[in-house]
């Protein structure tokens, strides 16, 4: 059986250095692993009302039926403001809702963070893990990744340069397919 990683990217900025480095996973060929990057960009602002009176968008449909064909998810992000993008935790309350319907539940999730400075977005990384205790997302605690000074990370394609950082982050991946594998 194949399992279905989706990749979720907190930056909708059209060059962010998380997309490159969802870009970068994606192309991780590990056998029994297939990685989908799952856009983000189109979906409306959560607002419960939609959901309380079958008013939902076809966004918010089309993203949450999405969510529930994936097995596991890599969220990719940056950090603003010492936390998440708004983005991002719209995204996640998207699919937390309603609450008894939460696409997230039980299924495995890892934190790739990233910053161009030296704290490589360790307010956003931990943000997002305090909210994926609250949906049951089972997050991969090791290895932690974060990324400092990402800008420096990719040439002209988009491509990370150096073998070293490509290793960083297959292993990475691999880590957490091992954490798929032992909790399914």
């Amino acid at each position: 059986m194949e399992n279905k990683i989706g990749i979720i990217v907190g930056s909708l900025r059209k060059e962010s250095f998380s997309k490159k480095l969802a870009n970068a996973v994606a192309d991780i060929q590990l056998d029994g692993f297939e990685f989908e990057i799952v856009s983000i960009d189109n979906l409306p602002v959560y607002n419960q009302d939609f959901d309380d009176f079958s008013n939902v968008p076809e966004e918010y449909t089309v993203f949450r039926n999405k969510i529930k064909e994936l097995n596991a998810f890599i969220f990719i992000t940056p950090e603003y403001n010492r936390s998440i993008p708004g983005c991002l935790k719209n995204a996640v309350d998207i699919g937390s809702r309603p609450s008894d319907q939460n696409v997230w539940d039980n299924k495995p999730a890892a934190v790739f963070s990233s910053s161009p400075g030296n704290i490589a977005a360790f307010g956003a990384n931990h943000h997002l893990r305090q909210c994926f205790v609250f949906l049951n997302l089972l997050v991969m605690q090791q290895p932690e990744v974060y990324i400092a000074n990402i800008s420096e990370w990719f040439d002209d394609e988009g491509k990370i340069k150096k073998e070293e950082n490509k290793e960083f982050i297959k292993s990475a991946v691999e880590s957490f397919t091992q954490w798929i594998t032992r909790i399914n």
